[in-house]
């Protein structure tokens, strides 16, 4: 394994007026890791992901993919980048208005330009391998159920043969069964890639079972990291507040009174 890190965030800053949401992001992904992001609402998980993906520009700070700045790159320069990532989105994102098949395979056809009978091929092999059947390629996105879905969407950010994966909350509104299947299903295609994962999420059910290693995101700041196996014996009391999701601690919810 190189010792150059495949993501790397050193001093990332953003703020919108005066609600400062990443207060100096240090953290490090290494090629073939899987690392998850905890965090409470707000936290700002999903922020950071957005910095990486050019969706937010960082008021300071500086990420690099393999080595390389992607901060205020653009045109050919940023394509080439993107080409690396393959994403699964928060609530699935499909495109209601296409196939299934033709979801899976909207990166290679729009990005990469393939034609739509070998890309049909990689999508229908792409469902197979989340366990879905050929025929769901011809249903749409609102023919299916959640599970279904996530399945699709796992498919779809898997289909061009990322280098890095990001997974958004990937078990949001999923039941404790389906959740598990797409863990399971997220481990398995991650490890055939040979990927690197960044995954968020605030289920400790899903980072205890597709993590390496994890990091703890509070008020802007990576407060703590180690290996998965570690999180129980952190030290502390943030991390052990939020993993046992206590409402005492030092953690503390902002609630607004109607």
């Amino acid at each position: 394994m190189t010792d150059i890190p495949k993501l790397q965030f050193a001093g990332v800053q953003k703020r919108f007026g005066s609600n400062r949401v990443l207060n100096g992001i240090d953290l490090e992904v290494m090629p073939g890791e899987s690392l998850v992001v905890i965090g409470g609402s707000g936290s700002g998980k999903s922020v950071m992901l957005k910095c990486v993906l050019g969706l937010l520009s960082p008021d300071s700070g500086s990420i690099k993919v393999d080595g390389r700045e992607i901060i205020g790159t653009n045109g050919s320069e940023r394509a080439q980048v993107m080409r690396k990532f393959g994403m699964l989105f928060q609530g699935s994102a499909l495109f209601d208005s296409l196939p299934v098949w033709q979801n899976v395979a909207f990166g290679l056809i729009q990005g990469r330009g393939m034609e739509p009978e070998p890309a049909k091929a990689i999508a229908l092999e792409k469902l197979a391998a989340v366990g879905l059947r050929d025929e769901i390629g011809d249903l749409y996105p609102a023919e299916l159920s959640g599970g279904m879905q996530k399945r699709v969407s796992l498919a779809r950010a898997v289909a061009a043969q990322p280098e890095i994966i990001f997974f958004d909350e990937p078990t949001t509104g999923l039941d404790p069964i389906m959740s598990d299947v797409i863990n399971n299903l997220i481990v398995k295609s991650v490890r055939e890639l040979g990927a690197t994962a960044l995954s968020i999420t605030h289920d400790m059910a899903s980072a205890r079972k597709i993590a390496d290693r994890v990091a703890m995101i509070y008020q802007g700041k990576i407060i703590w990291q180690g290996p998965i196996g570690e999180i129980d014996r952190s030290g502390s009391d943030f991390v052990d507040q939020f993993i046992n999701g206590r409402a005492e601690g030092p953690i503390h919810m902002q609630v607004r009174a109607n």
